[in-house]
């Protein structure tokens, strides 16, 4: 296995302050009053239920919001319609049909079942302020799951953790959510830390295209900036050098005057931090202009819906990044269980994102059964920093063999392994298949 260490994640918090699917606690945590390890501040503070150190408000024990004798409610707000929804809701689709398979089969967890209430905001940030308060404040969700968008996700966060309301598996790689667990302690990301993806495709830029010349078209927020952060902190300028960056408004209609300033100036190899429907236009407007530079496109595109979105003669050669199991590979005994999952309480047939969605069903339910004799928000956070290298039992485990999770109170990444795939033409059909070994980020 490729190791970079851990002086790259610390580079990234230097460089990248500004977030590729499937990582406990120390051992020198302050005690709260009620001899639990506390989540932030001083033991007091967490005690009594006055503000911490960090600025958050630990909620009394007494009542807790999201838990009733026979439920546990948790909430998201999470995209469902429109482009995005089109794109993404399969996640969604796939932790819900997980949740339901865990309460009808297994009768939930901590004899409760799991209800799951996630609002559409499409993909909003003003929307998701919105949709988060009624969830908090109507609802009275126990813990947010899984809310999805750098944007979105970012005009929620700090809400949620002046709340203290468990913000568990964001569905986003923005390197601020795990860049200062102190300052958000409520907060863990889930997927890989965009940034150090920047870092490990510029990083295979140089060791196998020396010499050529680079271009990048992102997504202009921390998305899209953390890519190229890590991008340029390891591109070495004397063997790559980085022509061209163009980025666009997720509002945007099209980018195809960014695609043409790229081609202009000769880039060879282009990097793609975009949504799925973007990095299409990217990889057909450059097959329109005669232009084959070697595509590497973000891991939120690595699902067979990028064979929908641009045809697969064109993304053939395409480069991307991901940390589970295909879908595709039905001989496996775990892909083969999340297919009968899907098929009995799914919404859409499986594919690459419902097993992201199960991924994040089984941590969601692996620290909940460790929550069951404190069943209370901060018990659950407890829960979040006791995983040490889990992983699901390789039977039903969607993520590969060797990626696991590791969180503490000083680290709030979940995934830090990934493994290039690349798109290929087989029978007319466009597929992934990985390639090289599984790069570890630790």
């Amino acid at each position: 296995m490729l190791k970079l260490g851990r002086p790259w994640l610390l580079l990234a918090g230097v460089v990248a302050l500004l977030a590729l699917a499937a990582c406990g606690g120390g051992d020198d945590e302050e005690e709260n009053g009620t001899g639990t390890p506390a989540v932030t501040g001083t033991a007091a503070a967490q005690a009594t239920g006055t503000a911490t150190a960090a600025g958050t408000q630990t909620p009394t024990t007494e009542q807790q919001d999201g838990i009733t004798d026979t439920e546990i409610i948790l909430g998201s707000h999470f995209v469902q319609t429109g482009t995005y929804g089109a794109a993404f809701s399969p996640v969604l689709s796939g932790m819900k049909a997980y949740f339901e398979y865990v309460n009808k089969e297994k009768g939930g967890v901590c004899n409760r079942e799991i209800v799951l209430k996630a609002e559409d905001d499409q993909y909003d940030p003003a929307k998701a302020v919105e949709v988060t308060r009624r969830l908090v404040e109507q609802d009275k969700i126990f813990a947010m799951v899984s809310g999805l968008g750098t944007a979105a996700h970012s005009a929620v966060w700090d809400y949620l953790n002046e709340k203290g309301i468990p913000d568990l598996w964001v569905m986003s790689g923005a390197h601020k959510w795990g860049a200062d667990p102190k300052a958000h302690p409520w907060t863990v990301g889930f997927l890989p830390d965009y940034f150090v993806e920047g870092s490990i495709q510029g990083k295979y830029i140089t060791e196998n295209h020396p010499g050529a010349k680079v271009g990048i078209l992102y997504q202009n927020d921390d998305w899209g900036k953390d890519v190229l952060a890590g991008l340029k902190s390891v591109l070495d300028p004397a063997k790559n050098e980085l022509v061209s960056e163009q980025s666009y408004e997720s509002t945007a209609v099209d980018v195809r005057s960014q695609v043409t300033n790229i081609k202009e100036t000769g880039a060879e190899v282009v990097i793609c931090a975009c949504l799925p429907g973007y990095s299409a236009q990217a990889i057909e407007g450059a097959d329109r202009m005669g232009w084959e530079p070697q595509f590497i496109i973000d891991y939120v595109a690595s699902d067979p819906i990028m064979f929908s979105y641009a045809s697969p003669k064109v993304m053939e050669g395409v480069l991307t990044l991901q940390a589970n199991k295909l879908s595709t590979w039905t001989d496996d005994p775990a892909v083969a269980w999340h297919h009968e999952i899907m098929k009995k309480y799914g919404t859409v047939a499986a594919g690459n994102y419902t097993m992201v969605g199960q991924v994040v069903g089984q941590l969601m339910e692996e620290v909940l059964g460790r929550t069951c004799d404190n069943l209370t928000r901060e018990g659950l956070m407890d829960a979040v920093h006791s995983l040490k290298d889990f992983a699901a039992d390789p039977a039903k485990a969607m993520s590969l063999p060797g990626v696991s999770t590791t969180i503490t109170p000083e680290d709030h990444i979940a995934t830090e392994q990934m493994r290039f795939l690349r798109a290929k033409l087989v029978d007319g059909k466009g597929v992934w298949e990985y390639e090289g070994e599984l790069i570890s980020f630790r």
